[in-house]
Parts: structure tokens; C-alpha cells; sequence
């Protein structure tokens, strides 16, 4: 009797092992929320916009640079000041270009042929940029070297925390900042985002990248915006970290309209804040999403493409392109994400850039740093 008893439980044993081994595994427990997923609370009270009419064909892979190098990854993206050849900042075809000797600023024309290219072992790290109206191309070098950077490449370490400005040609005219060096305005910059150069040649630089991860009030919290003259004197600085008007959690992008005021895309508030030339805030927009990117055309057109939603970084909202007005801050239209075997930006589903610029014709370029990389290009197929 004790034999069968023992075989009875032996086999009660196995059958519970076996069903065991076929059920899922628990959940982990909850982690809480991921650094720098807070928010303003005006945020929550807005309806995401994502289902609008879609007016572009999208193209991807547009443009092939020299030796037809791959392309890495690509935020800096502009117009030439002729309104049909683009500029784009690669990151050498990787993400940063440590190392490398290929020229980071190409210039394609309108059949993405590269004509020019300028700026090898002068930028490590191009992230935003400008073209003024002399056709001078601005690009702000968002950060430096990292400690293993330098162990390969000690001759880098004078390189980031810049804004540089080169002739069309490519020649360095001018250094805003000091390189290699974070620290505070007038001398210094740290992870400047974007570089605008306004009609009177005014220049506007938003710092910094990281601020967009940093949760409540960190001692290094930085969020501002500095106004320099035309030849480089500083002026001002306006703003501070934070989520209320005039704070900033990652100034990410810079855009101005036809009336003079400042556009500044506070990607980490999930927000467009407007000022005008001497900082004073207008208003604060939270229609266009968690932008990355934010160009407005001569018709006051605006638009803002958004590389990084998801749940927990812009809940509701999907990854696209919104185009709307800078008059009055209507969203008309929105174009989806990339479908992508990996998302891009904080999570969630498919892949958008994080540049964006428009040619005179209306034609929309995408700089993407995600899994999909080099340009996309959305040719308008309606007429608003």
C-alpha cells in the first residue's frame, strides 16, 4: 500500500510540474514610471490628435550621399536659402561621427544628388541647424565626447557643446560656445538642440537635450533659451527647467513665423511655447504632440514631427507628422508613422523622424535617427 502511495504522489508531482512549466511566467512587478515621463497636468486635458486626413505620398530612403556611404542617423535637416537644395547633418553614418573623416553636412538637390559637403572632424554630434538668409548654414554640435570616445579618439576631445557657423562654402566663420566644454552662456553651452537665425540676424540657441529625462526639480536642471547679436555678442538668456510657462524640459527645436515670434518645441512637456524676441511668453500649445521637430514655411504653415510618443512619454498620442497653422493652431492634417520592426524614440509602436525642413514646392524632408535612418521625403499630393 505504502508503494502505491508513493507512486500516486510521485506521479500527482509530475503532472503538476508539467502543467506548471506550461503556463506563462508572472508579470514582473511594476517598475514604476520611466525617468522623465512627467508632465504638465494642462497635458492630460487635451484630446490626441491622431486621426486627420494624410495629404503626402511618402518616400523613404530619399537621397544617396558620396561613395554611396550609408546613411546614420539624421536630425539636423534645413532648406538651402535658394528653396530647393536641402541640407542634412549625418552622423557619418552611424550616430555620432567620433573618428570619423567623412563630411557630416551634405547639400542635395532637388533629385537628392549630393552637390556639396563640408565639416569633416569639425562636428561630432550635429543635431540642430539653420540656414540664414545669406544661405550660411548654423549647426548646433548638441554634445561631446564620451570617456570611450576619447580611450579611441583622445584628438576629439575640443569637439560638442557648440554652435558653429560655416559659409556656404564651408568655411568656419564662427564658434558659439567653447568646445568640448558644458557650462553657462555667454562662454559656454551645454547640449545645445537647435540654433535660429531670425530676420535681422538675431541668433537663438536651446539648451539643453538631456533636460527632457530629469523628473520634478533636479539641482541640474537646465532649460533655456540665449539671444545673441548678429556677430555674436550675447544679449540674453531667458527661461529655466521646469513645466510651467517659460520652463523647459528639452528645447528641442526652434521655428519663427511671419510676425517675429519664437516657437520653441518643449519636446519633454509635450508642448509648442511662443514668445516673442525678448522672451516674453505668448502661449502654449499642446496640439501638434511631443515634438521633435518643428519648421513654419513663408505661408505661416507649421510643421511639428514627433519621433518619440507612446504610452508613457505622451499617452494617447501616436508618432507622426502634424501640419497645421501658426496663426491660429489648428492641426489639419497628420501623417503616420513608419511601420519599423523597432520604435523609434522613447518606445511604443513604428518610427518617425526628428528633423523636419520644407522646400518652396511644399515637399516635407524627415531626418530619421531611428531604426528607419537617412531622409524620408512627403510630396504633397493635395493642395490645401
Amino acid at each position: 500500500m505504502s508503494q502505491l502511495r508513493h507512486a500516486t504522489l510521485l506521479l500527482v508531482v509530475l503532472l503538476a510540474t508539467a502543467l506548471s512549466a506550461q503556463q506563462p511566467a508572472p508579470p514582473p512587478a511594476p517598475a514604476g514610471p520611466p525617468r522623465g515621463s512627467s508632465g504638465p497636468p494642462e497635458h492630460a486635458k487635451v484630446t490626441p490628435i491622431n486621426n486627420l486626413p494624410n495629404p503626402y505620398e511618402t518616400i523613404r530612403n530619399f537621397g544617396t550621399l558620396p561613395d554611396n556611404r550609408k546613411w546614420g542617423s539624421v536630425s539636423a535637416v534645413h532648406v538651402d536659402a535658394d528653396g530647393k537644395h536641402i541640407w542634412a547633418g549625418d552622423r557619418c553614418g552611424a550616430n555620432a561621427c567620433v573618428g570619423s573623416t567623412v563630411d557630416p553636412m551634405v547639400k542635395l538637390d532637388p533629385n537628392g544628388k549630393v552637390v556639396a559637403s563640408f565639416g569633416a572632424g569639425q562636428i561630432l554630434w550635429p543635431h540642430g541647424m539653420d540656414v540664414d538668409r545669406q544661405g550660411n548654414i548654423w549647426v548646433a554640435d548638441a554634445r561631446s565626447a564620451t570617456p570611450q570616445e576619447l580611450a579611441k579618439f583622445p584628438d576629439w576631445k575640443a569637439k560638442g557643446h557648440t554652435v558653429l557657423k560655416f559659409s556656404p562654402q564651408g568655411k568656419l566663420l564662427m564658434t558659439l560656445g567653447t568646445p568640448g566644454e558644458a557650462g553657462d552662456p555667454p562662454s559656454k553651452f551645454t547640449e545645445p538642440n537647435d540654433v535660429l537665425v531670425a530676420p535681422d540676424g538675431s541668433i537663438f540657441v536651446g539648451e539643453s537635450h538631456n533636460a527632457q529625462f530629469l523628473d520634478q526639480n533636479p539641482p541640474n536642471g537646465i532649460g533655456r533659451i540665449s539671444k545673441f547679436s548678429p556677430d555674436g555678442k550675447f544679449i540674453k538668456t531667458f527661461g529655466s527647467y521646469g513645466y510651467g510657462p517659460s520652463q523647459f524640459r528639452g528645447p528641442h527645436s526652434l521655428a519663427m513665423d511671419s510676425r517675429g515670434r519664437l516657437f520653441v518645441a518643449d519636446r519633454g512637456n509635450r508642448r509648442i511655447q511662443i514668445f516673442d524676441q525678448e522672451g516674453k511668453h505668448l502661449d502654449t500649445w499642446y496640439q501638434f504632440s511631443r515634438i521633435s521637430g518643428l519648421y513654419i514655411d513663408r505661408n505661416d504653415t507649421l510643421y511639428a514631427i514627433d519621433s518619440e510618443s507612446d504610452d508613457n512619454y505622451n499617452p494617447g498620442w501616436r508618432k507622426g507628422l502634424r501640419v497645421g497653422s501658426a496663426r491660429t493652431g489648428e492641426v489639419w492634417y497628420f501623417v503616420p508613422e513608419h511601420v519599423s520592426r523597432n520604435p523609434s524614440g522613447m518606445g511604443g509602436y513604428g518610427s518617425m523622424g526628428e528633423g523636419v525642413a520644407v522646400d518652396a514646392a511644399g515637399n516635407v524632408y524627415g531626418g530619421e535617427v531611428g531604426p528607419v535612418q537617412g531622409l524620408t521625403k512627403f510630396v504633397p499630393r493635395l493642395k490645401r
